[in-house]
């Protein structure tokens, strides 16, 4: 653990907003010499879903329960039935609906990478140089590399795109 100083200290600040400083594969390269084997195998293969920690378990149940009640609110706003209601989190759900009700998809995406940065601020606690401090870094970085990949102006492009096939299609279906 006593190594941990050093490279906790040496990594730099997660923010939701602006570039990412740092990618995955730089981060691993970074901890390679500083944790012992077992640990970077996990850091390696860590994904939103591990579970093998206490952090990663405390984190994947929170992420289970986070896409069940992103599913809800979605079966909810479909007017589908709900299903049974195994598990429900009454206040995710309210998190959950806040985030993404009524906002654009982006918008809607950055609600939900806040809501998950604080809980892993939550979990991560007052713990600054140890294992638990290192995954919880690892997780923020995952998901802030997948923000990276949203582009706002791709996305349009996107919609705009598949927009148009459809219009053709309805087209040629009215032409038939």
């Amino acid at each position: 653990m006593a190594a941990y100083y050093y490279l906790m200290s040496s990594l730099p600040m997660l923010r939701a907003e602006g570039p990412l400083p740092l990618t995955y594969a730089e981060f691993l390269g970074m901890c390679k010499s500083s944790v012992s084997g077992a640990r970077y195998a996990l850091l390696e293969g860590l994904t939103l879903s591990s579970d093998e920690l206490p952090l990663l378990a405390e984190w994947s149940g929170f992420y289970r329960a986070l896409q069940r009640e992103l599913t809800r609110y979605r079966n909810q706003r479909a007017g589908r039935p709900p299903q049974k209601a195994d598990g429900v989190d009454e206040t995710l759900f309210k998190e959950v609906s806040a985030a993404v009700g009524g906002k654009n998809p982006l918008e809607a995406e950055k609600a939900l990478l806040s809501l998950q940065l604080r809980k892993l601020d939550e979990l991560i606690g007052m713990h600054y140089f140890d294992e638990r401090a290192l995954f919880g870094y690892a997780l923020k970085l995952k998901l802030l590399e997948r923000k990276n990949i949203f582009d706002q102006k791709k996305g349009k492009t996107e919609l705009d795109r598949i927009l148009v096939g459809l219009q053709k299609q309805i087209l040629m279906g009215e032409r038939e």
